[in-house]
């Protein structure tokens, strides 16, 4: 497999609302938790052309009632997810596709760096429960 590129694509993008509720509704999905990300993930059979892992980013209303505090929370998980993503690409089979929901639990903003080694830490987490 060819290391993925440092973008975050549409094919990576979790959109299909039947891939979420495959991710959420069966009793095989596993999850992990470092505050303030928790993480739910599966792997599933990979359709021809899809990416190895698609993501799918929630940051509650409920959390940040601003749309703009939201948005910088998801995106800086995003970058996080997209300077470090070989780390679970790379372990994934061909012939699986991992579905990856990061959650945020935090009613409050954390720098940058310290989303980056959570997502870091529950990426690396991932991998070792396969």
């Amino acid at each position: 497999m060819t290391p993925p590129a440092p973008t975050f694509s549409k094919e990576e993008r979790m959109v299909s609302r039947l891939l979420m509720e495959t991710l959420f509704d069966k009793g095989d999905s596993r999850a992990a938790v470092a505050f303030p990300l928790r993480v739910v993930y599966r792997l599933v059979e990979r359709k021809e052309g899809s990416a190895p892992a698609q993501l799918l980013i929630s940051v509650p209303k409920k959390k940040f009632k601003h749309a703009v505090d939201r948005n910088r929370v998801k995106r800086q998980i995003r970058e996080a997810y997209r300077h470090h993503k070989q780390i679970l690409w790379e372990q994934i089979p061909d012939s699986q596709q991992a579905l990856v929901a990061l959650i945020w639990l935090s009613d409050k903003h954390c720098p940058t760096n310290e989303v980056e080694r959570r997502v870091v830490n529950l990426l690396q987490r991932i991998v070792k429960t396969q």
